[in-house]
Formats: structure tokens, C-alpha cells, sequence
């Protein structure tokens, strides 16, 4: 048996390893399910004998000299702690590892414990352990305080003691009640802070500084409230000293410490306003914002500044290193402190900003784009229109990061503040940025990001002629082209520049419409090619980047396609032409595979009724997705596409409706078929009835039947909407389906004269909307499937 080789002093370590992780892993499991079909198996089908030798041969390893086997052993008591201990299955587990860390000698066997204790911290619902945890939280204190002489045994308490955090919040809500400890009697409270601190200055031992830091975070997250003492008296110091250490891996812990205090505050920050607004209750009992980030001041300002410069040349840009998390605090500090942050901050870029060294310059510049959310955007404004010219130039700084930073900087900037840069600097900083786009990819992609922001900011009237980027929405739109096709293997920047380009047609006057058109005719020469070369790939990862690129075409030809409307109709039959072809070889369930389905339910919102001669060669693909019963992102796509061709092709659907309406049934049939995607299903059927108006009697009964008995579903009855918030989910979405398949039916008959043939089914439809009127819960689909219910009564 495998927990025979796990205590088998005799076997080799390794051995003894892959034993242990075996056994854990049959009796753990990542999902809920087969989790489940776990403790069934092992509470019911195992036999008492051998799950008590198990335990009893678990437990007897935690004393291995042997540190992997010991290890090893902690995690399979924390798989069976999993399954037995909610149960009250297994009751003395607690009581004999507390003992074996108070009243046993063997460093082994205390630090393995200690470790064993963590894993089940870790692994179990605190609410289980919260009865015992004064006990637990005595000995790991024990095992984690400065007079532990064994430094391997503290480090167990100290990573201990951060798993038990969870659960251990009444012990830091006592200030009055006394526990005994070693040597003398201590608040609870003081005592865990004490610990903590102590293993976070210990100089003779670096991993427990770094585990002490951790602590402090989890304590922050966690505790907010009773931090104000330990702020005064010792965290600051410490932490600020923290951010100073030699290790890196002190200084992330520190910084983190820091950048958790200003994500508190913030949320702190952002309930009180709900309340003042009336959106919210006031909190009981209220709680209070310590404001420990405006406190900090200047002085954390400049530390997080000096950690920016610590950039080097060979970093990775997705490796999460010092300057990194120093920027990522600076932002959120800015968040909390506002204007009070832009003093200090700009002291320090308009000191360094042309330093000869480029970390200073990369610096500066990080630190500015860092505070551009939080200040008053009237108090960066004039800042901002100062430093453009200097970053405009720093986009040609002969090092790397450096232009990498001031692209991201400008990114920041056209974010937050776009509609505050002036026209007269617009040329300028465009003119930058598509020079830009040439450059590295990753200076490229923030450049695109760049574009994004300043298009989503120049949003206009719809049926405005021009806007403010009309002058350059042309060179734009060909710098983005040419840029995308420079980068089909580099999936990041493809996808920027493409998004870009959506954004730019998403948003274009009419005077750029021209523009677009050309585009639309460029994109679908660039999907015929590729589909060209698509017989000659042969790696698995050129048919990767082959078929998200052509993704990202058709995901912007079908921007294109909306924007232009009836404009596309010169073109129609060469798209369609093409977009059955790629549905017809991407392999189903890709994302190309679906997006080319959402370019041909576009293409039908545009041509209309004209759509019909397209029918007959993409109804068998329509019907096929449609049946996909094991992808239901296809299906949902597919449920999607027809809604779009009901409307664009009204009583012209009728030829075509017995099939989809026998699909749909089949759907809502499917046991396979995620739930998720039957309320769209039914809304088909509303969309099907407005098409074909009565023609849709020959349905009505069996369509109706079916809503009835999803009516009878909608419930939220015995629902608690903390618990089941998925359940609720599902239950609004499903009846936004019946209300649209209700909806559309009855108009249908309304307008098709057999108002009759619905009067049988009124009064269900009617106990439905009462139902749902009744009901007390709400969503952010609750306004619209009540107006709706109101329209159709009406």
C-alpha cells in the first residue's frame, strides 16, 4: 500500500515523496464533483480497519527524520482532516497534533506537526476549526515565538500561524482576555503582533523575516480595524525599513503591506460614499478609515520612488520584481491620497526626468504615470500638457525601457485624461505613437493601448458628420493594418492592434466611413489569403497562430460590417462567400470558428431581407452549430445568429423555420447542453414568432407547453441569495428568456389577427409575470424583464 511506503524508514526519500502525493491526491481533488465522489468513497466504501491503520501510520511519519517523508505525511492529514473533519469524523486529530507540539521534545516531530497543522489551516472552511481556535492558535504560538530555539520549527509556526489568520478573529477582538503563555500573561492580540514582528526583524534567519512580512500582510487584509496601536508604536518603521532590506523578497512583502493598507482604504472610502449617496446601509458597527496612507506621507512616497529606479536591463516585462510592485503601490496610493500625492511626486520627475542615468529617467516617468487616477484631473491637467513635449521625445530614447515606460506613461495619460489633451498637442502625440507602433512589440502594444483610450474618449453623436480625430483617422487606421500584419505571430500586440483598429470603426463618423469601407474589402483579402495557406501549415503551433489571426480578422470585419450597415451590400456576397468558407475549415469550438459566425449574423443585420440568398449554404452550418451539444460557447453563438437572421429576414424565414424550430426543441431537450444556454434558446422562440408572425400557430402548442414547464422553474422559492447567488443567476436569465419568448409570441399573434389561438395559454403566461412581480429579489435584469412583462400586458 502506498501509505506503507510512506512510513517505510527503509525506502528512499524520493520514494517515500511520491508515495505521500499519491495518497493526498487520492483523497484530494481540485473539483467540487469528484471531490464529492471522494469522501463518498472513503466514508462509505472504505473499510474502518484500513482507514484507521492509515491515520495511525500518517500520523506515526510525522516523527521521520526524514523532512520530505514528514512533509509528505502533513499533506495527506490535511486530505483526510478535508473529508473527517467537517464531519466530526475524526475528533481527536486536533488534540493529538497540539499535543505533539506542547509536549513533545523531537524537533522533527513539532516541526512537521506545525506543518501538518498549516496544510489543514489551509485546506479546511475556518468555521470547522473556529471552536478550537484558542487551542491551535496556543501551540503554534509556541512553536512560531523568538524562544523557539530550532529555527526550523519556528519557521513551521510562523507559516502556521499565517494559515490560521482566517480564522482566529475573535482571538484578535479581545483586548480584555488574558491567555497564558510561556512565560508571562499577554493580551491575544499584542501577543500574535508580537510574534509576527519578531520573526519579521530576525536577522539570524532571512526565510523568517520573509514569513513574518507575509503575516503582516494577511494581518493587514484581515484586520484593518485593530491596526491603528501597531501602526503607531512599530508597523510603520518597520515596513518602511522593510521596503529598504537587501532581499528582494522582504522588499515585495513590504511593498504589498503598503499597497494592501491602500486598497483597504480605498474600499473603505468608496462604502462611505455609497452610504452618503444612499445606495448602501451604514456598516454596524461603522467602521472607521485609519487613513494610514495619507499619514505615511512624502516619506513613502520617496522610498517607493527609489524602489523604481531598480530597474535592470535583462528584466522581464511579465516578471512581478521590485519597481514593479513599487509602481503598482505608487497608483494605488495615488487612488487614496489624491492631491496630496502630486506635490511629492512631481518634486521627484522634474528632478530626474533627464537624468544621464536611464533608470532615473524611466523612474520619473513611471512615477508620473502612476498618479494620473486619484489627483483632481484639473490639477494634472496643466502637468500633463507640460510633460507632453519631454515624453513625445522620450519616445525616441535610445533605451529600451525607457521608450517602453513613456508609451505605457502616455497610455496612462490618454486613459484618464484624454479629453484634457489639447488639439494642438494631438498631432504631436499621434504622430509619436504610430511612429511608435513600428517600434519593439511590446513599446507597440502600449502605443495601440494608447490609440485605444484616445478613440473611446472622442466618442460622438452617432449621426455626427466628423469628430477631432477625422484629420487622422485615415493613417491611423493604415498604421494599424500594417502594424497587425507585422505581428501575426506575437498574439499580444496582433490582438491590441486589432482592437484598436475596432475601436477606431467602431466610433467613426461619417466622414471616415470611406475609410472603413476600404478596410472591410482589406480585411477579407486578408482572410482569403490565409485561407490560401492554410494547406500548407503543418506544426501545431503554426495552426495556432494561423487560426487566431484569422479570429482577430473577423472579429474586425464584423465591426466593420455594423458600422457600415446596408454599405456592405457591394461586398456581401464575396464576404459570405468567404465566411462559409473559414466555418467550413476551422475546427469547431475555436474562436475563429465562432467569430466567423458573429461576421454572418452582422452581415444578415445589414443586408436585410437580401440575406435570404444566402440561406440555403449556411443553413446546414447554422443547424450543425446548433447541435454542438458538448460546446456550449458554440451553441450560445449559433442561438445568437439566429435571433440576427429572424430579424433581418421576417416572413422570408418562413421556408427555413421547421428546421430551426426542430433544433431548438432538440436543444432545450439536450441533457447534455448546459442549462446556461436554454434561456437563449427560448427567446428564440419569440424571436421565430416575430419573423414569421402566425405563421408560427403550427408551433404554438408544443412551444408553449415547454415555456410553461420552464415557467414552473423561474423560481427563487428556498433560495438564499448569499449562498445560491449561481442558482439566482440562472433563474433571472431564464426568465429574461421566457419574457422575450412571450413577448414575441403574443405580438406575433397580435399583429398576425389570431389573437384567439393565444387566449388558452393567457392565463399561465399571466401567473408567470405575477410570479415574477411578486418576487422580491432583484437583479440588474429585474427593471428590464418587468418592463417588458408591462408591455406585453399593455
Amino acid at each position: 500500500m502506498l501509505v506503507q511506503e510512506l512510513a517505510n524508514e527503509q525506502s528512499p526519500p524520493q520514494i517515500r515523496q511520491v508515495a505521500g502525493l499519491a495518497l493526498k491526491n487520492s483523497m484530494s481533488a481540485k473539483s467540487k464533483g469528484a471531490q464529492e465522489e471522494i469522501t463518498r468513497r472513503w466514508l462509505q466504501h472504505t473499510d474502518p480497519q484500513i482507514k484507521h491503520n492509515i491515520k495511525a501510520a500518517v500520523l506515526q511519519t510525522l516523527a521521520s527524520p526524514d523532512k520530505i517523508a514528514s512533509t509528505a505525511a502533513g499533506q495527506v492529514l490535511a486530505a483526510i482532516g478535508e473529508i473527517e473533519l467537517p464531519l466530526q469524523a475524526w475528533p481527536d486529530l486536533i488534540q493529538t497534533l497540539l499535543h505533539n507540539i506542547t509536549s513533545q521534545p523531537d524537533p522533527n516531530l513539532r516541526r512537521a506537526t506545525l506543518q501538518a497543522i498549516g496544510f489543514i489551516c489551509e485546506a479546511i472552511d475556518p468555521d470547522v476549526l473556529s471552536a478550537q481556535a484558542d487551542q491551535i492558535l496556543t501551540a503554534v504560538a509556541q512553536g512560531a515565538r523568538k524562544e523557539e530555539t530550532n529555527e526550523e520549527v519556528r519557521y513551521a509556526g510562523i507559516k502556521s500561524l499565517y494559515n490560521c489568520l482566517g480564522f482566529i478573529h475573535d482571538n484578535f477582538a479581545r483586548e480584555l482576555k488574558e491567555v497564558l503563555t510561556i512565560d508571562r500573561m499577554q493580551h491575544e492580540r499584542n501577543y500574535i503582533m508580537q510574534i509576527v514582528c519578531e520573526a519579521a526583524t530576525c536577522k539570524e534567519s532571512l526565510r523568517l523575516q520573509i514569513a513574518g512580512f507575509e503575516c503582516l500582510v494577511m494581518i493587514m487584509e484581515l484586520y484593518y480595524d485593530y491596526m491603528g496601536f501597531y501602526m503607531e508604536k512599530a508597523l510603520f518603521r518597520l515596513t518602511v525599513d522593510g521596503m529598504k532590506h537587501e532581499s528582494q523578497d522582504v522588499v515585495l512583502q513590504a511593498v504589498e503591506f503598503w499597497s494592501t493598507i491602500c486598497e483597504e482604504e480605498f474600499n473603505l472610502r468608496m462604502d462611505e460614499e455609497e452610504v452618503r449617496k444612499g445606495v448602501a446601509a451604514p456598516q454596524n458597527p461603522p467602521r472607521e478609515n485609519q487613513q494610514f496612507a495619507k499619514k505615511a506621507g512624502s516619506e513613502l512616497v520617496d522610498v517607493l520612488w527609489w524602489l523604481m529606479t531598480k530597474k535592470e536591463e535583462d528584466d522581464e516585462e511579465d516578471e512581478w520584481n521590485i519597481p514593479m510592485s513599487a509602481a503598482t503601490c505608487m497608483s494605488l496610493l495615488a487612488n487614496v491620497t489624491e492631491d496630496q500625492i502630486v506635490r511629492p511626486v512631481i518634486s521627484q520627475v522634474e528632478r530626474h526626468i533627464r537624468s544621464e542615468d536611464w533608470r532615473y529617467r524611466e523612474a520619473a516617468v513611471m512615477a508620473f504615470g502612476s498618479i494620473m487616477q486619484g489627483p483632481d484631473p484639473q490639477l494634472l491637467s496643466p502637468l500633463v500638457g507640460s510633460a507632453l513635449p519631454t515624453l513625445v521625445e522620450m519616445m525616441k530614447d535610445p533605451v529600451f525601457h525607457v521608450k517602453d515606460t513613456t508609451a505605457w506613461c502616455l497610455g496612462r495619460i490618454s486613459e484618464v485624461l484624454g479629453p484634457n489633451i489639447k488639439p494642438d498637442q494631438l498631432q504631436l502625440l499621434i504622430s509619436a505613437l504610430l511612429q511608435g507602433l513600428e517600434d519593439d512589440t511590446r513599446v507597440a502594444s502600449n502605443c495601440a493601448w494608447c490609440l485605444i483610450n484616445l478613440s473611446e474618449h472622442s466618442i460622438v453623436d452617432p449621426e455626427a458628420k466628423t469628430y477631432i480625430l477625422s484629420p487622422y483617422f485615415d493613417m491611423i487606421v493604415i498604421s494599424l493594418t500594417k502594424a497587425s500584419e507585422r505581428a501575426i505571430r506575437d498574439p499580444n500586440f496582433r490582438t491590441a492592434a486589432y482592437e484598436a483598429i475596432s475601436s477606431f470603426v467602431n466610433h467613426a463618423p461619417a466622414d471616415c466611413l470611406d475609410t472603413v469601407g476600404k478596410l472591410a474589402v482589406l480585411l477579407l483579402e486578408r482572410i482569403e489569403f490565409s485561407l490560401q495557406a492554410q494547406s500548407q501549415l503543418i506544426g501545431a503551433d503554426d495552426k495556432r497562430v494561423h487560426f487566431e489571426n484569422q479570429s482577430d480578422l473577423c472579429s474586425t470585419l464584423t465591426c466593420c460590417i455594423r458600422v457600415l450597415g446596408g454599405q456592405v451590400r457591394p461586398f456581401a456576397d464575396r464576404a459570405m462567400q468567404v465566411m462559409l468558407l473559414v466555418i467550413g475549415t476551422a475546427p469547431k469550438g475555436t474562436m475563429v470558428y465562432e467569430d466567423a459566425f458573429l461576421t454572418v449574423g452582422a452581415l444578415a443585420v445589414a443586408v436585410e431581407h437580401d440575406f435570404v440568398r444566402y440561406m440555403e449554404p449556411f443553413k446546414p452550418l447554422l443547424l450543425g452549430a446548433l447541435s454542438v451539444h458538448s460546446d456550449w460557447s458554440t451553441c450560445v453563438v449559433a442561438v445568437g445568429v439566429v435571433g440576427d437572421i429572424c430579424r433581418a429576414l421576417n416572413e422570408h424565414l418562413v421556408p427555413y423555420s421547421d428546421d430551426l424550430m426542430n433544433v431548438l426543441m432538440q436543444d432545450l431537450q439536450a441533457p447534455e447542453l448546459s442549462k446556461d444556454v436554454k434561456p437563449s434558446v427560448m427567446a428564440n422562440f419569440g424571436d421565430v414568432a416575430l419573423a414569421i408572425g402566425g405563421k408560427f400557430e403550427v408551433y404554438l402548442n408544443p412551444v408553449m407547453t415547454v415555456l410553461a414547464q420552464a415557467s414552473a422553474l423561474a423560481t427563487t422559492d428556498g433560495l438564499d441569495p448569499d449562498r445560491d447567488y449561481e442558482q439566482y443567476e440562472y433563474v433571472t436569465n431564464l426568465r429574461e428568456g421566457l419574457v422575450e419568448a412571450y413577448v414575441g409570441i403574443v405580438q406575433a399573434f397580435k399583429t398576425g389577427d389570431k389573437q384567439t389561438l393565444i387566449a388558452p395559454y393567457l392565463p399561465g403566461v399571466f401567473k408567470f409575470a405575477e410570479s415574477v412581480a411578486v418576487d422580491t429579489y432583484e437583479s440588474d435584469k429585474t427593471d428590464n424583464i418587468n418592463r417588458s412583462l408591462l408591455g406585453m400586458i399593455g
